[in-house]
């Protein structure tokens, strides 16, 4: 069996099957993005509901794993060398899975680097933007009488939301006909902009065409419905 036992985190949410992959998160955007994909893949695995809105990710046994101190993060038992690995950040953890597993990321060098791009796309752009829309159109930002940020970033996500527009000209996903890590890295973010953050209007998505049947294909998935929820809100 498994030691966990060098991992201050086990400690505060003890592993039941140790043996299993450990995921330490949270439903949000970044959250679901791992539990999708392990839920997509079929890796077993056993998920701990970090209470973000406890500040459960700032607490020591957290921080001993992502400095950080953000949602998710993994321990795998069944590492590289058979060793225990943790690991943070939600796109290095779907490109170790991928690679883990050798699912939903091409074989091929270019294909490979194709997707890849296209996750650091999520990262790098439409995570960070739609957080801000999310910010300044539902919580503490909404206050400001300033709506000039909100309007920067309203437009910046239009924009965003337009290169995926195009990208998905002639393609069922992102990558054509082979569902990746880049669609799983996407599919929280834009649901949660049109939802949750309830910017739908502000960033006229029902003027899009392929970007609204995309996302229903991909929220139509199995595994995708299940990782919506994983792990419960505590």
């Amino acid at each position: 069996m498994p030691d966990l036992s060098a991992f201050p985190i086990a400690r505060r949410w003890p592993a039941k099957h140790p043996d299993r992959l450990q995921l330490y998160s949270f439903p949000t955007p970044n959250g679901v993005k791992a539990s999708i994909m392990l839920e997509e893949i079929g890796l077993p695995y056993e998920a701990h509901t970090v209470a973000i809105g406890k500040n459960e990710s700032w607490t020591p046994e957290f921080l001993s794993l992502n400095p950080n101190g953000k949602i998710p993060a993994i321990v795998d038992p069944n590492g590289p060398d058979g060793k225990p690995f943790g690991l943070f950040e939600s796109g290095a953890i779907l490109l170790y899975l991928a690679e883990k597993t050798g699912k939903l990321l091409p074989a091929d060098p270019a294909r490979r680097m194709e997707t890849i791009q296209w996750v650091f796309f999520q990262m790098g752009g439409i995570g960070p933007i739609f957080g801000q829309v999310g910010f300044f159109n539902k919580f503490a930002g909404r206050e400001y009488e300033d709506k000039r940020p909100l309007q920067r970033y309203v437009d910046e996500a239009k924009r965003l939301l337009g290169v995926v527009e195009t990208r998905l000209d002639g393609r069922e996903w992102i990558m054509g006909d082979d569902y990746t890590i880049a669609d799983v890295s996407m599919l929280g973010w834009i649901r949660n902009l049109i939802g949750f953050y309830e910017a739908r209007e502000l960033v006229e998505f029902d003027k899009l065409k392929r970007v609204p049947v995309w996302l229903e294909r991909g929220l139509a998935r199995p595994a995708v419905q299940r990782g919506l929820d994983i792990p419960p809100r505590a």
